[in-house]
């Protein structure tokens, strides 16, 4: 088939209609479209780094790393630049195309913007693509990692805008809008997703999906999160013990396929949750247009499937990682230079 032009007007309806197909149905139409943009046999590997760790003052019912969680996780300084540059080596070494580099932070200190910069700067001379998750961004700040070449920013909505304050309340999603959108002002692309499997209903992953596959530009990265649930977390004290705490497997490629179909030339990443996932719950994501996942033991403070278990499930399934190459979509970017 020909490449599936991008849409920014799907109204739930339509996104409700497409998780109501029957499954195979489903994850037909989304490896149609999958391969109309992409190899299907490439997966892009990326790292995720944890720069900053634990104190943050958002209470994200999710996350290990709020100051609200007792969850055993240390507040940490910023790391040093050459320690971050040896990860990002190692991970190069290990097969990542991408680096990511994340700070609990509700949003980063201008005192700290010299040293993220040089952080940017040298990830990027290795020749991995740089992403970063700072919490929210001021204009100049988002303009200060467009000036030291970040490629990716990534801000996730987390979740519909309905539930959004079952999760979260510290934070509006209209803040987490605001600062997607300072994201694109500075010309750098965007990656955005969320959490599935947080107590939500179907309508609340339609409403999720709508959202981002109606911002003006979809954005270039589509994390896909299964909640692990931590104890010492508000979901995790609520969710760790019940059905809820793991999202259905179906579900789950459903969710993935539905993003796909809606945003058909992102990145649709397979992120947290993938350590208890079988491994034909995987390889139907792969079918169903996920083409990205997050390597190593861990993701900032979660566990992670890990590289020699990620090697032999490639082997298995005839993947293979995806050559970096120039960031997709940075129009504003590319219309500067």
């Amino acid at each position: 088939m020909s490449e599936v032009s991008p849409r920014s007007d799907w109204t739930r309806a339509e996104i409700a209609a497409l998780f109501e197909l029957p499954f195979t149905e489903l994850v037909y139409r989304a490896a149609d479209v999958h391969r109309a943009s992409f190899d299907p046999a490439e997966v892009q590997l990326s790292t995720l780094l944890s720069i900053k760790t634990g104190g943050c003052a958002e209470d994200c019912g999710y996350c290990s790393q709020s100051v609200k969680a007792e969850a055993g996780v240390p507040a940490t300084k910023l790391m040093e630049v050459q320690a971050v540059l040896q990860s990002a080596a190692q991970a190069k070494d290990r097969g990542s195309s991408r680096f990511c580099m994340g700070a609990a932070w509700r949003n980063p200190k201008d005192r700290d913007m010299p040293a993220i910069v040089a952080m940017v700067q040298g990830v990027r001379a290795m020749g991995l693509e740089t992403c970063m998750t700072l919490g929210m961004l001021a204009p100049h700040q988002a303009q200060m990692l467009a000036d030291a070449g970040l490629d990716y920013y990534n801000h996730n909505i987390d979740t519909s805008p309905e539930h959004y304050a079952e999760v979260i309340t510290t934070r509006s999603m209209d803040d987490r809008l605001d600062t997607l959108a300072e994201v694109r002002r500075a010309g750098i692309n965007v990656c955005s997703g969320g959490i599935v499997g947080m107590g939500e209903t179907r309508a609340d992953r339609v409403g999720f999906i709508h959202t981002l596959a109606n911002l003006p530009a979809h954005p270039e990265s589509v994390p896909i999160n299964a909640l692990v649930p931590v104890k010492g977390t508000v979901l995790g004290n609520m969710l760790a013990d019940t059905p809820l705490a793991k999202i259905d497997d179906v579900e789950f490629v459903r969710t993935v396929a539905v993003a796909r179909i809606t945003m058909p030339a992102s990145m649709v990443r397979l992120s947290a949750g993938r350590e208890s996932m079988s491994e034909m719950t995987q390889a139907m994501c792969f079918l169903a247009g996920a083409n990205s996942i997050f390597t190593g033991d861990k993701l900032l403070t979660a566990p992670n499937a890990g590289d020699d278990n990620d090697a032999a499930m490639f082997a298995r399934l005839g993947l293979k990682a995806m050559a970096a190459e120039a960031p997709r979509g940075c129009a504003v970017r590319e219309a500067a230079e």
